[in-house]
């Protein structure tokens, strides 16, 4: 006699936000945050107390889809950064935030003194 075990398998605890971004779960956490954290070293029991908002399976959940779609989720991490610094570039260019620390020096410096 065997016995039948039932189970479910559930999608990765991810949901697209609206810039396009993946969120873990409800939360408000990105799936690069997390990873980023996965990266530096921390446990996911210390990624749950990092980010409290996420409970304990839903960081496995996504490090484990993570570890089993590397490449896809890599892909996806680096179309970020790339994003992210082209904005920064955009952003730097149409407010001219070049010298923006000399010219606040400039502006705050006491006149007439040496």
């Amino acid at each position: 006699m065997s016995v039948q075990i039932e189970f479910q398998v559930s999608a990765p605890p991810f949901r697209w936000d609206e810039a396009g971004g993946i969120r873990i779960g409800q939360s408000r956490v990105t799936l690069d945050s997390l990873l980023a954290t996965y990266h530096n070293g921390s446990t996911p029991e210390e990624i749950a107390v990092q980010y409290p908002v996420l409970c304990l399976g839903e960081i496995y959940a996504a490090i484990a889809y993570y570890l089993t779609h590397r490449q896809e989720i890599d892909n996806y991490l680096e179309q970020r950064r790339k994003k992210a610094q082209q904005q920064r570039n955009q952003f730097v260019q149409q407010y001219n935030l070049a010298n923006l620390r000399q010219r606040l020096r400039d502006r705050y410096q006491p006149q007439g003194e040496l």
